[in-house]
């Protein structure tokens, strides 16, 4: 990741995102209680719904910024094909792999592929300090994953969960920068967020018609459905979108290693998922890495930067 400039708003764009990263953590708890429900399903009515009313919400955002958000219609048409893959690859990835693995394996996985898109298509450089945040938050990520390969009943394919998880982290590494990009070239992060989510809903849309059905057969089915769209990928991306508009999205979605924590904890309190000591090890290693990467560290010697534009979110 590229140094954390710290411009104004940095420190709510490191809560906004927290918050964002424990919303999304409950999602693979939330979905084991509908396991008639496939895994495409959750994914289409999770995003595809949460995506669409983030653009009702924006819309008048979205209309006034539509000559902008057009001239970098490329940057949205990638964002919204990434926001129509990524809950595709990410809900498949935790009914294979298991709750804990197939979130660690997707969300690790994005800071890592989010530095390198920075890296090569912005130029910038990957600090000492991230490197070694990295490697705190790698070394728990394997630990927990390593501490999950034992329950085969609930990780019948661990390989292609794996597999789709990196799928995954590399969608949310995509939709997060063409989206700050937006943002940085003068839109504002609602519009930018709810164009980009808006129309990576219309593209579930057909998904959700196809392989919906099954959300109708009981009321917890419906209860996982609405409250996948309206905490998780509604309120939790609105949150993301704030942080987004103040810190870098490799910044970003390091932050939101949160997020395997919180589903880690959830998986054993309430689905009976089981963590021996190295598992809590991993857990441990990835809030280290948290408090690593966002605390301040005074330095003396910096060289004077280049301010990054920030955008008014408002």
């Amino acid at each position: 990741m590229s140094g954390v400039a710290r411009g104004p708003g940095h420190g709510v764009g490191v809560i906004c995102c927290m918050l964002a990263a424990i919303a999304w953590g409950t999602t693979g708890t939330a979905a084991s209680f509908a396991p008639g429900v496939s895994a495409v399903a959750i994914g289409a009515a999770a995003m595809g719904l949460g995506g669409l009313m983030q653009a009702m919400v924006a819309w008048r955002g979205i209309h006034r910024g539509r000559g902008a958000l057009m001239r970098h219609r490329w940057l949205l048409i990638a964002g919204a094909v990434s926001v129509a893959l990524y809950p595709l690859a990410f809900y498949s990835s935790m009914r294979l792999a298991g709750v804990t693995i197939g979130t660690v394996i997707s969300i690790g996985s994005a800071p890592l592929i989010s530095a390198l898109i920075e890296n090569r298509l912005e130029g910038s450089r990957l600090t000492f300090r991230w490197g070694i945040g990295a490697l705190i938050g790698l070394a728990g990520m394997v630990l927990l994953s390593l501490a999950e390969t034992d329950h085969a009943a609930i990780a019948p394919n661990i390989p292609m969960g794996v597999g789709l998880g990196v799928v995954a982290g590399g969608t949310y590494a995509l939709y997060s920068w063409t989206a700050r990009r937006v943002m940085q070239r003068g839109v504002p992060a609602p519009a930018a967020m709810g164009a980009t989510f808006g129309l990576g809903g219309l593209l579930l849309l057909p998904i959700l018609i196809a392989t919906g059905a099954p959300f109708l057969e009981s009321a917890r089915n419906f209860g996982v459905g609405v409250y996948m769209a309206v905490v998780p990928m509604f309120l939790g991306y609105i949150a993301f979108g704030q942080g987004l508009a103040r810190i870098s999205s490799s910044f970003a979605t390091t932050i939101t290693l949160l997020e395997p924590v919180v589903a880690a904890l959830l998986a054993v309190l309430l689905v009976g998922e089981r963590l021996p000591p190295s598992g809590w090890t991993g857990v441990a290693l990835i809030v280290g890495c948290l408090f690593w990467i966002t605390i301040p560290v005074p330095s003396r010697r910096d060289a004077p930067r280049p301010a990054a534009p920030v955008v008014d979110p408002a």
